[in-house]
């Protein structure tokens, strides 16, 4: 049976402030099942921002897992993610889950996988899914060429990546902190 799959999630950390955009398409192989799901989520009272890419209820259930690790961390991102990122590795249940995440605050933004990996990305910028690449080479443009904000570079991104990506639309959801 064929996954379905959540794409394109492109995160920024500039000033203070982090912004998630993601696209709303899902699509079982290659055909589109769901063209406005809701992939960004506010968790933790609001303080903290995640996004997802990949198999959808394996992501749900790893933003459940997350926000426990914020409580038990006392909303330390960076810990909470380390935190995660070893249960998710070891857990004989959770290292089968297959999504990969981004979760911002005030302080950063991390890339989160289940190969136990928590990156930081050097220049602020991250993204997942299929058509990440696309929007993180847009916001790379955006960033060197505009004065955009946060929430406007990572929502414009996206539109460029779903004009080119054929697993991304433009039925956007974009949140910032």
């Amino acid at each position: 049976m064929t996954n379905w799959q959540g794409t394109t999630i492109l995160g920024i950390h500039r000033n203070g402030h982090t912004a998630l955009c993601g696209d709303g398409q899902v699509t079982m192989g290659n055909a589109v099942v769901k063209s406005k799901a809701v992939k960004i989520r506010r968790i933790f009272d609001g303080k903290v921002i995640i996004g997802f890419a990949g198999a959808t209820a394996d992501a749900f259930t790893l933003f459940e897992k997350f926000e426990a690790k914020l409580k038990e961390n006392k909303g330390n991102l960076r810990r909470a993610a380390v935190e995660l990122a070893k249960e998710w590795r070891s857990d004989k249940y959770l290292r089968r889950l297959e999504a990969m995440l981004i979760a911002g605050d005030t302080t950063g933004l991390l890339v989160i996988s289940g190969m136990g990996d928590v990156l930081e990305p050097d220049d602020g910028l991250a993204a997942i899914g299929s058509g990440g690449n696309f929007a993180l080479s847009a916001a790379k443009a955006l960033l060197r060429h505009s004065e955009l904000s946060n929430l406007e570079v990572v929502t414009e991104a996206v539109r460029i990546a779903s004009e080119v990506c054929i697993y991304t639309n433009n039925n956007l959801v974009s949140e910032e902190i």
